[in-house]
This record gives structure tokens, C-alpha cells and sequence, in this order.
């Protein structure tokens, strides 16, 4: 399995969007990749918009991102949240400073702003935060999947299966 090995944190807060939390973790845990989903309490059960719910492994305070080969941030109204953590956006940071593979999809793209990481980066997101992204200095486009170095971005869940595809490939480089 080309991803064994590698040590994935997958965000999680409150109202995150079902599909685009589950469907890249179940993805990339086929491909041999551990993920762990950390969220600002340890053993809490955050619910998706949808009702699915999401127990996290970790706490922030009990990570090392050094430790961890990417992150994943999914979209929904839980980027909103997160942004709002100093914990978060030092784990972004940190993976972009390392130039490790960060995912973003739909309103995932607050984290990434709020974390000052977008200036001349070219990526995607829901058409509804296109103005936040291209304002924090970042190169929109609207297409399915846009890939810039490490920063895999994409817009919504249809958008899933190319989105989830490039963020492994980037991760087994």
C-alpha cells in the first residue's frame, strides 16, 4: 500500500460537512495511511451538519505536527471554528513551512487565510469564500481539484473523488 506509513491529521469540529471529512479519510486509510482526527477535545464527538459524528483522537495540545506527514481540513461551518484556535493555524503553518501536504476543500479555505499561507498560491474553493481567498492574496480558480505545490485545494463534495486522488498522490511523492 503506497501510503503505509504515513501519518495523516484530519480536523474536526463542530458542523463539518460529512462527506468531505469521511470520504478522504476512509480513502487514504485504504491506501495504508494512519489518520488521526483532532479536534480541541480528546474524545469528544463532533457532528457533522448531516448528523454523522466524528470522535476525536486528540486533543491539539497532544499532537506533535512534526510527527505527521499532512492535514486534511474539512469543509463545512467547522473551517469557521477552527480558524479561531492558535493551535490550528500553528499546524498549518508548521505544514507549510515543511512544505507537507495540506487538503482544503470548500469552506476549508478560511483556515488557510486565517493562517496568513495563501499570498500568490493558486487553489479553489467554494465559489461562496472566492472573494476571501483571492483577498488574502491567493490565484482562484473554479475547477474540481487545484494542486500548487503542497496545497491541495477543492471546491465541494462532487468534487471529492479527483480532490481526494490528488492530496494521496501528493502524499506518496
Amino acid at each position: 500500500m503506497r501510503l503505509a506509513e504515513k501519518k495523516v491529521i484530519a480536523l474536526v469540529e463542530e458542523e463539518f460537512e460529512d462527506l468531505e471529512l469521511w470520504y478522504p479519510i476512509l480513502r487514504l486509510q485504504e491506501e495504508g495511511a494512519v489518520v488521526h482526527l483532532v479536534g480541541k477535545e480528546a474524545g469528544k464527538k463532533y457532528i457533522g451538519k448531516y448528523g454523522v459524528p466524528a470522535e476525536a483522537d486528540y486533543s491539539f495540545e497532544e499532537i506533535n505536527v512534526d510527527e505527521y506527514d499532512a492535514i486534511l481540513v474539512p469543509g463545512g461551518w467547522a473551517p469557521d471554528k477552527l480558524r479561531r484556535y492558535p493551535e490550528v493555524l500553528e499546524f498549518v503553518r508548521s505544514m507549510d513551512a515543511a512544505q507537507k501536504p495540506i487538503g482544503q476543500i470548500c469552506h476549508a479555505g478560511w483556515v488557510l487565510i486565517s493562517a496568513n499561507i495563501l499570498q500568490g498560491k493558486n487553489v479553489t474553493s467554494t465559489p461562496g469564500i472566492k472573494d476571501d481567498m483571492t483577498n488574502a492574496g491567493a490565484v482562484w480558480h473554479d475547477e474540481p481539484v487545484t494542486v500548487d505545490g503542497h496545497i491541495v485545494s477543492s471546491r465541494r463534495p462532487p468534487d471529492l473523488p479527483p480532490y481526494v486522488k490528488a492530496f494521496a498522490d501528493k502524499l506518496a511523492e
